[in-house]
């Protein structure tokens, strides 16, 4: 089935099943390769990209799910990786393995495009639903705080 999806502000044609999840859409289909496979059960985070603006689970979405919606991946967050959040995440070297990093940033910038200015415990609770194997969550927490203060001046 041929379908047309907007990642990343430019226009994607594919010709692949509408139930392909999207993290494969992307990975396999169109060679973005910064949302990773972790979990395949929407559990971990590390597919997250926004669909609409709004984080999602790339690897449980169907691609006939999102036609019509705006895909931002990693890749598209900040094209030359200078977002808030990926500069306070390189600042405080917050990846140890890195491989849930895209899910992590995607998360965050979501989170604080909705709250620019979180408590502790709203980034605690905000990015809950993403999984560090490393368990660096003290400076991941650290460096979204970072950015929401820098996001201040």
């Amino acid at each position: 089935m041929a379908i047309t999806l907007t990642i990343n502000r430019k226009k994607v044609s594919l010709d692949i099943d509408s139930n392909t999840p999207l993290l494969w859409a992307l990975r396999d289909h169109v060679g973005l390769l910064g949302t990773k496979f972790g979990c395949g059960i929407a559990q971990c985070g590390a597919c997250t990209v926004w669909v609409n603006g709004e984080p999602m689970r790339s690897c449980v979405l169907p691609i006939s799910a999102v036609g019509n919606a705006q895909i931002t991946t990693i890749e598209g967050l900040d094209p030359a990786g200078k977002h808030p959040i990926q500069a306070a995440w390189d600042e405080l070297d917050v990846a140890q393995c890195g491989y849930c990093q895209a899910g992590q940033i995607m998360t965050a910038a979501a989170l604080l495009k909705k709250n620019p200015h979180p408590s502790k415990q709203e980034v605690v609770d905000g990015m809950a639903g993403n999984i560090c194997r490393c368990g660096t969550y003290h400076r991941i927490q650290e460096a979204v705080l970072l950015a929401s203060k820098k996001a201040k001046k």
